[in-house]
């Protein structure tokens, strides 16, 4: 499936390290869906490290993050006691929203090719309509693109 910005984020229901959360509970406001490959990785962790030193300005504009991988709930804990992260992570142990979203694909990784999560962002307005998206998401300056995108909105 491909997400198409102008059109309706795909609906969701999942599992949090916070409780269970669904694309309607985001009614009314912005939302920062990132989705990363995995916990306490050296880009996953500066990716994180960036959204939460940035957390007071997603939030005066008016957007909530989720983060997003295929790690279990336990491992979301540790990850955000261990670096004070503000902001609630979802496992997608089954992949479906991965699959919903497009970003399972195939990665190649010195020769192996395996299927892992392409590192993407998707920002969702209060309508639950996709108006940007970033995918083969490179972590420097990534944060200020999708800040410079909330001013625009």
């Amino acid at each position: 499936m491909t997400v198409t910005v102008g059109q309706p984020a795909p609906a969701f229901n999942v599992e949090t390290d916070e409780g269970p959360r669904s694309l309607g509970d985001y009614q009314g406001k912005r939302l920062v869906l990132y989705f990363y490959p995995k916990d306490d990785t050296s880009g996953c962790t500066s990716e994180a490290h960036q959204f939460r030193d940035e957390f007071l300005r997603f939030t005066i504009n008016k957007a909530e993050i989720l983060g997003v991988s295929k790690d279990s709930i336990a491992s979301h804990e540790k990850f955000r006691a261990k670096h004070s992260l503000p902001f609630p992570l979802a496992s997608d142990s089954d992949g479906a929203l991965c699959e919903a979203f497009g970003v399972w694909k195939e990665k190649n990784n010195y020769g192996k090719k395996y299927m892992g999560i392409e590192r993407s962002t998707f920002l969702i307005d209060e309508n639950g309509v996709v108006v940007k998206e970033w995918r083969k998401v490179k972590v420097s300056g990534h944060v200020q693109a999708i800040l410079d995108a909330l001013h625009e909105l």
